[in-house]
């Protein structure tokens, strides 16, 4: 009767081993998550028009001098009442605190400025060395 399994041969022993990695199995994975990937990578992106609501923690008590940074709608720069080019804000701050950079800058801008303006206010803060800065927002609701 005839073997469902030939017997080994000389001739297969003879035939030098592959050594090569199968990478099928590699691939079939990469694809899987890849497909993971483009399904969940939208839903990481946020992209809400949201209303931000006004602050309702305990407001802090007020220093004896506070110095404001003020940005108006027109993109008009202000300190403390008096208007300020932004070119000149680092010159001023160092002689309104006379070079006091740890000094608590206060900045508000006005609910219509443009983000990128506050932005470029809250630039020229930084570049001018002045790096404790408070947001002054409205109180309650």
């Amino acid at each position: 009767m005839a073997s469902l399994f030939p017997a080994p041969d000389d001739d297969a022993a003879d035939m030098p081993e592959l050594c090569e990695i199968n990478v099928t199995p590699f691939i079939d994975v990469m694809l899987v998550l890849l497909i993971i990937f483009m399904v969940v990578s939208p839903l990481a992106t946020v992209d809400l028009k949201i209303d931000l609501p006004a602050a309702t923690a305990k407001p802090e008590p007020r220093p004896e001098k506070p110095l404001f940074v003020s940005l108006k709608a027109d993109r008009s720069l202000y300190l403390g009442e008096s208007p300020v080019a932004r070119e000149q804000l680092g010159r001023l701050l160092d002689a309104e605190t006379g070079g006091d950079r740890q000094r608590t800058l206060f900045f508000q801008a006005d609910k219509q400025a443009a983000y990128e303006d506050v932005l470029g206010v809250m630039d020229a803060l930084r570049q001018a060395g002045y790096l404790k800065v408070g947001l002054v927002g409205r109180e309650g609701g």
